[in-house]
């Protein structure tokens, strides 16, 4: 019996993080989009730029 002196107030106090961490959620936009991140993982990766084509460089110290 003594234990529920114990575990009463620790549930509470439990509950009382959960609530407020729920509405700090709420609060700071953390539910607006549910969709967009499931598919983040399943979308392509951009495509790479292909690396500019190197033209040669003439010196001109260099005769033609």
């Amino acid at each position: 019996m003594n234990i529920l002196v114990v575990l009463i107030p620790v549930t509470l106090l439990v509950v009382i993080v959960a609530v407020w961490l729920f509405f700090w959620a709420v609060n700071h936009q953390q539910f607006d989009d549910l969709d967009s991140p499931a598919q983040l993982p399943l979308m392509d990766d951009p495509p790479e730029p292909a690396p500019p084509a190197e033209t040669p460089q003439h010196d001109p110290t260099e005769p033609p």
